[in-house]
């Protein structure tokens, strides 16, 4: 009937997620965020939940277990999210004004502009474009000024 499956989300509870007792998840936690954002894996366009499960000599259902129990999200939204957040710093910054936004999307990891957009807009209610203008426009002119020889007085 209707088109739109306009319910709300019901959380569901995973029988493999019981599976990984608390200390278990805890290591793994650490070890995810060591190989995802320390070693900043989140820019590989290719680093799958699969290809981290192998580096962890685990499985993917404890990777999304660990994801979901420790982040409260997917893989690919705790992947995402470090990505965005580089985006967020790279539309603001003056020396990468010039970039169009695939360069920016391809530089943080996205495979495409479009997934891109998805994700950015997603975490930030508005696009990347739109959030680099509000910056720029609440921060108007931040241009380097020369430094002067001499003072004078």
């Amino acid at each position: 009937m209707a088109k739109y499956n306009i319910t709300e989300k019901k959380e569901k509870e995973a029988a493999y997620r019981s599976l990984v007792s608390p200390r278990l998840m805890d290591e793994m936690k650490e070890k995810i965020l060591n190989i995802i954002v320390m070693e900043k894996k989140y820019k590989d366009k290719d680093y799958s939940a699969k290809k981290l499960a192998e580096d962890l000599g685990t499985n993917t259902r404890y990777i999304s277990a660990v994801v979901n129990v420790r982040f409260h999200m997917n893989y690919t939204s705790f992947v995402n999210k470090f990505r965005i957040e580089e985006a967020m710093a790279i539309l603001v910054d003056r020396r990468y004004q010039s970039l169009r936004m695939e360069e920016v999307s391809d530089m943080v990891g996205f495979a495409n502009r479009q997934s891109f957009y998805a994700s950015f807009y997603k975490m930030m209610h508005m696009t990347p474009r739109e959030y680099r203008l509000q910056h720029l426009a609440q921060h108007p002119a931040e241009k380097v000024k020369p430094k002067k020889t001499h003072s004078s007085k």
